[in-house]
């Protein structure tokens, strides 16, 4: 599509494709976001943002041993002379470089409010002051030696170094995270004694293993890595993967038994306020019963206190339920994209950046012995032209007293330089005492020596790996495994991942007496109680008991409607028995204008024989009509003018069904004739002219039908022989025997 106009075009104004026009421009504003924004650069690991930070607070003399300044004035110098960005992302960039549990080895020493582990916020950067911590002064040393190139700033007005020279391994043992266009990087820190020891291995050999000295990533706030040391090398060894991190949970038992659990560390990146936020809603929203209650008792240390549930309750299975459930275990990613040396954007294993910071060293320590080499030579040339002064010194003095021009004379008389000449001319009377020549030779011969000892090492390369293994030496001792700065803070342990955890194992085991209303109020009494009679306990006026029994708190119950859907409900999460309970609607998606046809414990049965008031049924498992949902599950679809009947489990020895319909009639045939499905119709049970099914049940052939009679007393009756009712399933039955309920019911 080409833009055409009627109009005729404005000055500078070009006729081309618009999706050219566009890719063009959105190209720029790609490249330019990951190579001067988001990524990190493999030689130093730091984004232009913090080099331009750390710049700034350089030229304002911040170093460690120096007096804080207002964060105001250095990001007003920042966005001034270096980044033309808002004062908020680099005051943010500027937070982060201080805080110490989000950089390994903090840039910036900060004084103030800079936010806490918590989440909560820094102050405003006029109320909040910095200056340098040792750590960025290692890493740029050597600015002032021509060991990185200079750029001029975005107006020209200034210059800024396009990398920071330092040996410090800023990139792996810091980390970095950025999401730049169509890419993004994730570098968790690690441990810079243990880089650098690595570093020098790959000096002896390029092809050294460094997880012979990296064992893994180095957090702030300590916590222990989890993975296997399989799964870390994979992780290494591509550049992508994700490491498993979980706090550091001690168990402290109490006098009496009693014991709760300390959390004194919690994984790199989540805020401890979040975290114990989440796991407060675990307790208050019932999604971990064996826990009890959490309290945050963290003063300068962490200490987040866990009380379980009850003593009982074992603290592996609370340990793992916490890790799968809560951020007391988490992934944190690692995507080891960086530019290269050429300012290319590229995944690069471990090895590989370490390789490319060590190589970036080694440039380093050319340029700045080269640089070394020149100041030698120009001191050189100027102590040269002093002895030759020294040395005729009675000349040089009759020289400047008698002619006008004494420059170019002395320069032809003693063969010396412009600048030499001009040095000598601007010496100071103070400087012609006799002792100041043998100081000249001494400062000669030394940097003769010095001069001599840096062309040898620019041309061996032997010596440059012997001096750089020696440098390394040195920073391993300041940053040594030894050192508070230095100790590692991550333990590295291979866990296997969390359990997962059942629902049963995660409720308190106690007995309870479920109580269903006619009207659908529900209820949960502690305790087995025997008597659940409408005298001896209360109902709502005009309501009454429907259905009651013995369970556990942690069954699952299974509730049947009559449209054949079924739901499923937690024991332990039932009403108490104080008062009339509360609507059983409320804890689940059932319509009001349907009847509750039974409600009885998932564990009452392996196998549940359904049926329509039609007649026909099946057999389902229960554990096939569990609903993860209160919406429930459709497991019965009766036929159009038929409702789901009854529900009724069958016991393990059952081998026969007894059916009886509304006409009176019954019918006994085997239970294997009866399909087992997960939902549907099912198969025709008993066959009626008239009505439909009253009730059906089964029971072991050969101990008979037994019924309960009529009347206050408990009184039951059995018919053992009930072969004259022995019919294939469907069949239409005969009348009951004699004294069976005149409702019909066994």
């Amino acid at each position: 599509m080409t833009l055409d106009t009627d109009v005729s075009e404005p000055s500078g104004a070009s006729d081309v494709p618009f999706d050219s026009a566009l890719s063009e421009r959105y190209l720029v504003y790609a490249l330019s976001t990951i190579t001067a924004r988001s990524l990190p650069d493999v030689r130093d690991g730091l984004k232009p943002v913090h080099r331009r930070l750390l710049w700034a607070m350089r030229l304002l003399k911040l170093d460690p041993a120096s007096g804080y300044k207002k964060c105001a004035r250095v990001v007003g110098d920042v966005i001034g002379k270096y980044h033309p960005h808002g004062d908020a992302s680099v005051y943010d960039a500027m937070v982060r470089l201080a805080q110490t549990f989000a950089l390994r080895y903090p840039l910036v020493d900060g004084q103030g409010n800079f936010g806490n582990i918590d989440g909560d916020n820094a102050a405003a950067y006029r109320y909040t002051e910095a200056r340098l911590t040792q750590v960025a002064i290692d890493l740029m040393d050597g600015l002032d030696e021509n060991a990185v190139d200079f750029r001029p700033t975005y107006n020209g007005e200034d210059e800024e170094p396009e990398l920071f020279p330092g040996l410090f391994p800023n990139l792996l043992a810091n980390g970095a995270a950025g999401i730049a266009v169509g890419m993004a990087t994730s570098i968790p820190p690690h441990n810079a004694a243990e880089l650098m020891q690595a570093a020098v291995a790959l000096i002896d050999n390029p092809q050294a293993n460094v997880l012979d000295y990296v064992k893994g990533p180095d957090f702030p706030t300590g916590g222990i890595a989890v993975d296997s040391p399989a799964a870390i090398a994979e992780a290494y060894a591509t550049g992508r993967g994700s490491f498993r991190v979980r706090a550091k949970i001690e168990k402290v038992t109490e006098k009496g038994g009693g014991w709760h659990l300390v959390v004194s560390e919690i994984p790199y990146g989540v805020q401890k306020g979040k975290l114990i936020e989440n796991i407060a809603a675990l307790v208050n929203d019932k999604k971990l019963p064996i826990l009890g209650d959490v309290r945050d008792e963290s003063a300068e240390d962490i200490r987040i206190v866990l009380e379980p549930r009850s003593r009982t309750v074992d603290a592996d299975t609370l340990m793992d339920s916490l890790y799968r459930l809560s951020d007391l275990e988490v992934r944190v990613p690692l995507n080891l994209n960086v530019l290269d040396k050429n300012r290319t954007p590229r995944v690069m294993s471990l090895a590989e950046a370490l390789a490319g910071w060590l190589e970036h060293q080694f440039v380093v320590l050319q340029r700045k012995s080269q640089h070394r080499l020149e100041k030698i030579a120009d001191r050189l040339e100027l102590l040269r032209g002093y002895i030759t002064a020294y040395l005729n010194l009675d000349r040089v003095i009759e020289i400047i007293r008698t002619e006008d021009e004494p420059k170019p004379i002395m320069m032809a008389e003693f063969d010396l330089t412009d600048r030499q000449a001009e040095a000598i001319l601007n010496m100071r009377l103070r400087s012609l005492r006799k002792l100041e020549e043998m100081e000249l030779r001494r400062e000669q011969e030394k940097l003769e020596k010095e001069q001599a000892e840096l062309e040898t090492l620019l041309g061996s390369e032997a010596r440059q790996r012997t001096w750089m293994k020696r440098a390394l030496g040195k920073m391993i001792t300041r940053y040594g495994l030894d050192t508070p700065l230095g100790a590692r803070r991550t333990a590295i342990v291979e866990m296997a991942p969390a359990r997962e955890i059942p629902l049963e194992a995660m409720i308190e085991r106690e007995p309870i007496t479920v109580i269903l209303s006619q009207r659908g109020w529900i209820r949960a009494m502690k305790g087995h109680v025997e008597d659940v009679s409408g005298d001896a306990l209360k109902f709502k006026e005009g309501d009454g008991p429907f259905l009651a029994f013995h369970a556990q708190t942690t069954d699952k119950l299974l509730l049947a409607a009559d449209n054949g859907r079924f739901y499923t409900l937690g024991a332990d999460k039932l009403p108490g028995g104080r008062g009339f309970g509360e609507p059983v609607r409320l804890l689940i998606d059932l319509e009001a204008e349907r009847h509750i046809v039974n409600l009885l414990p998932a564990s009452a049965a392996a196998k549940l024989l359904v049926a329509a008031s039609d007649g026909r049924g099946f057999i389902v498992s229960s554990q096939e009509v569990i609903a993860e949902t209160r919406k429930g599950k459709q497991v019965v679809t009766p036929r159009p003018g038929a409702h789901l009947k009854l529900v009724r489990p069958i016991g393990a020895e059952d081998d026969f069904v007894a059916a009886i319909g509304d006409n009176r009639k019954m019918l006994v045939f085997p239970l294997s004739e009866v399909a087992e499905m997960t939902r549907g119709q099912g198969v025709q049970l008993q066959r009626y002219r008239d009505g439909g099914l009253s009730d059906v049940i089964t029971f072991k052939f050969a101990d008979g039908l037994r019924w309960r009679m009529g009347g206050e007393q408990e009184r039951y009756r059995s018919e053992p022989d009930v072969m004259p009712w022995r019919a294939a399933r469907g069949a239409a039955g005969r009348m009951p025997p004699t004294g069976f309920p005149r409702d019909n019911r066994f």
